[in-house]
């Protein structure tokens, strides 16, 4: 639970506010679990020899796929944490991308990525002008700006791409490279000790070589902006006005917030992370605008936020663990979908036995049925249809919201209407 706020803490621009507490894991606990998941999958490697599903290639895709939806979570954690619900975050992306491309191919890439995130801003704008100024219900401003920023591309991209060589009608020309960066030495290293297959060993050193080898300099910029925003909005004074914002406005007003100002500053925010994310789409992972080519990321990186728990840290946890699956559509796919069966049933039959600990009886045995029927499809099978490999990301995401779903605690005022002076 959030702590009371005084009149002394909104005002003092020195405030350090304490880090929300709760039941959290501690930093140690947190590395136990993602050890003993990093062993659990070596194990599995092992016994289905599916090395890909922790090499450096496999790892490097995962991070390069994990940053847009990571910046999308981290546009949707701001505005929450103002208490504006942004399910437009597909649009701002979507707006983005075109942004991006269309100013990056005329002047440059890193131009397009200011250019995109200004793209981004300007859904974000919206969205808070409608919601905010006349309290519109969020869900249906955030639908009309996915469907607003889809059309608008649509109809923009033929007059600003044809006729420019490399561009078309879906498609923009190329985009230059903003540049990747490998570090001498470690680089290798930890390729060689990946490829020797030893058990845990090599599959650290294919996590921790995937984030040294080509790795762009904007994703470098958008892993710093996770630290950056949990230091910002848990850190300092402005932070404390923006959280109290989508915990109780009222009270936030009756003690001298703008909450107006800090509402639309968040969404502003939000759209600006999301139309990053865009950005990184038609720049760095693909160079070039592709029409379709957000492809949902901005509702995956709004279940990255809330299987976070409206948490940078979590969140970034859980845009890792999307783009992962998201990279199994790229390299070897069914083998290591089929692989990771084997995984998936091991982790339900653990879940079983601590639900059984925990004397939640009918829960294990449902858990345990469930383990023993994604087993199954694992032995009868030796690979798993290409339509399974594409709806992976997907599924896995409802599956970890629906596990997650009886520890999540949103902003106490998250989506509810507001107007200025209602506690009066």
């Amino acid at each position: 639970m959030t702590a009371p706020i005084s009149a002394a803490d909104v005002n003092q621009p020195t405030l350090q506010p304490a880090a929300p507490a709760g039941r959290r894991m501690s930093l140690p606990v947190l590395l136990l679990v993602i050890a003993g998941g990093l062993a659990l999958t070596s194990i599995v490697r092992l016994i289905t020899g599916a090395d890909g599903i922790t090499n450096v290639s496999q790892m490097s895709t995962a991070l390069q796929l994990a940053v847009p939806i990571g910046l999308a979570g981290l546009g949707g954690l701001w505005a929450e944490r103002a208490g504006v619900v942004n399910i437009g975050l597909e649009g701002m992306m979507i707006l983005g991308t075109w942004f991006g491309a269309w100013a990056g191919f005329q002047w440059g890439p890193w131009t397009g990525v200011l250019v995109g995130i200004i793209g981004g801003c300007l859904g974000g704008l919206l969205h808070a002008f409608v919601t905010v100024t006349f309290n519109v219900n969020h869900i249906v401003s955030g639908v009309a700006i996915n469907i607003l920023a889809l059309g608008a591309t649509r109809y923009l991209a033929p007059l600003a791409f044809e006729g420019h060589q490399g561009g078309s009608a879906k498609q923009s020309p190329p985009v230059e490279s903003l540049g990747h960066f490998t570090v001498p030495g470690l680089s290798d290293a930890l390729r060689d000790l990946n490829a020797k297959g030893w058990f845990f060993l090599s599959d650290i050193a294919g996590l921790l070589g995937g984030l040294v080898t080509n790795v762009s300099w904007l994703t470098l910029i958008a892993v710093a902006l996770v630290p950056a925003t949990w230091w910002i909005l848990w850190r300092t004074a402005f932070g404390l006005r923006l959280r109290s914002c989508g915990e109780n406005p009222v009270a936030a007003e009756s003690l001298g917030v703008n909450v107006y100002k800090y509402k639309y500053l968040a969404v502003i925010i939000s759209g600006g992370l999301a139309g990053l994310g865009g950005a990184f789409l038609s720049i760095v992972a693909n160079p070039f605008y592709l029409e379709g080519q957000v492809s949902g990321r901005g509702f995956i990186g709004l279940a990255a936020m809330i299987f976070g728990n409206w948490m940078p840290g979590g969140l970034a946890l859980g845009a890792g663990l999307f783009g992962y699956t998201d990279s199994l559509n790229l390299r070897g796919g069914s083998e290591n979908v089929h692989a990771l069966l084997l995984l998936g049933a091991l982790l339900l039959i653990i879940g079983a036995i601590w639900q059984l600990v925990r004397k939640k009886y009918v829960a294990a045995a449902i858990t345990a049925v469930i383990g023993g029927l994604v087993f199954a499809w694992y032995a009868g099978t030796n690979e798993v249809p290409n339509q399974v490999v594409s709806a992976t990301p997907y599924v896995i995401t409802l599956v970890v919201l629906a596990l997650s779903a009886q520890r999540l605690r949103m902003p106490k005022a998250d989506g509810l209407p507001y107007r200025k002076g209602q506690g009066k």
